[in-house]
C-alpha cells in the first residue's frame, strides 16, 4: 500500500527524538517490477517524507531473503554515523569555504559573519556555528548548511541539529 499516515507519524517521532532511521519496504517480491520501479517508489517516498531526505530506503523481501543482511549492515552504519565525532579542524576546513561561497544574507542592513564550526559533545550530532548575529540566521540558510554537512561527512540516516551561538 505504500507509505501511510501512521508510517509518517512514526518517522516524525523518531526524527523528533533524534534517532537514527533506516526505512525498509518489505514484501518487495510481490511488486511487479521493471528497471525503473525502485527509483519511482523511492521518489514517491521521498516526496511523502519531504524534509527528511537523509533517510536511506531499502527494498526487502523476507520470503525470498532479499537484502536482509544489507538492512542489518545499513542499521549498524547509521548507528556508527550517529555516534561519530568530527574534529573541529575538519569541520572548518570544509564548512568555512562553503560559507564563503554562499554567505548568509544581510538582515536589517547587518552582515552575518560565521567565524567557526564545532561539534558539541552530545549523544546525537549537534553542530555549533559561532557568529556575530545568530538570531538573524534564516531557515533556508540552515538547510544549506545541513546539506553541506551531509554532502561532506557520512551522516546518512542520522538527524542532525544546527545551533547558532554568539562569538
Amino acid at each position: 500500500q505504500g507509505l501511510e499516515a501512521q508510517d509518517i507519524n512514526l518517522v516524525a517521532l523518531a526524527h523528533r527524538y533524534k534517532k537514527g532511521i533506516v526505512m525498509l519496504v518489505n514484501k518487495w517480491d510481490l511488486i511487479a517490477k521493471d528497471k525503473h520501479t525502485t527509483e519511482q517508489y523511492r521518489k514517491v517516498m521521498a516526496q511523502k517524507l519531504a524534509p527528511l531526505h537523509y533517510i536511506p530506503i531499502l527494498f526487502t523481501s523476507t520470503v525470498k531473503k532479499q537484502r536482509i543482511y544489507q538492512a542489518v549492515e545499513k542499521a549498524l552504519a547509521v548507528y556508527e554515523h550517529r555516534k561519530q565525532r568530527i574534529a573541529t579542524a575538519a569541520l572548518n576546513k570544509v564548512m568555512l569555504p562553503a560559507i564563503e561561497r554562499h554567505s548568509p544574507i544581510a538582515v536589517k542592513g547587518k552582515y552575518i559573519k560565521i567565524k567557526y564550526v564545532t561539534q558539541l559533545p552530545t549523544h546525537t550530532p549537534v553542530f555549533a556555528f559561532f557568529c556575530n548575529l545568530p538570531q538573524y540566521i534564516q531557515p533556508p540558510y540552515k538547510g544549506y548548511l545541513e546539506k553541506q554537512l551531509r554532502s561532506h561527512f557520512s551522516l546518512q540516516g542520522v538527524p542532525i541539529q544546527l545551533v547558532f551561538r554568539k562569538k
